[in-house]
């Protein structure tokens, strides 16, 4: 997303969705590379033959994989803060895992901003309520409760 938003315009934003991002498919491929990446390389994410007997029926993506996802949705998602520096995940208060992502499948993040604090003159901290959810599926594959940090840039040490 290319939107902006001033950091002083983020309170008001409380309690609204600020943002959906984009389908993302799931591919094996994907599943393959994150497994070898992570050296989870248990059956149900990269045994196709195997996992098809499975309760799954198929191959899933880890849950972690799908966690992982939420960089990418935020950046697509959401406004851009101006001013800011650098972004960091900040972590977790909750994330419940509800439905399993099957390989082909295609999942999008929905973020709603459930709080803005300042931690120092030039850092916000965000919390957002976020959805993942699976296209065409009742239930969600993940809820959490995501923490960012927005570090701004010092604008005053950049104009001297």
């Amino acid at each position: 997303m290319t939107a902006t938003i001033a950091a002083a315009e983020l309170q008001g934003r409380v309690g609204q969705e600020i943002g959906v991002s984009d389908w993302v498919e799931v591919d094996q491929s994907m599943i393959d590379m994150f497994a070898d990446a992570t050296k989870d390389h248990q059956f149900i994410h990269v045994n196709p033959e195997r996992a098809r007997t499975s309760p799954f029926g198929g191959t899933i993506a880890h849950g972690f994989l799908t966690l992982s996802l939420l960089s990418h949705m935020y950046y697509d998602a959401l406004p851009r803060i101006e001013n800011i520096e650098m972004g960091v995940n900040y972590g977790m208060n909750r994330l419940r895992f509800l439905a399993p992502v099957k390989a082909g499948e295609r999942v999008r993040g929905r973020f709603v901003l459930r709080d803005v604090t300042s931690n120092a003159a030039n850092q916000i901290l965000t919390t957002y309520d976020v959805t993942v959810e699976i296209e065409g599926a009742d239930k969600p594959a993940l809820i959490a409760e995501w923490l960012t940090l927005a570090v701004l840039a010092d604008t005053a040490s950049a104009d001297a």
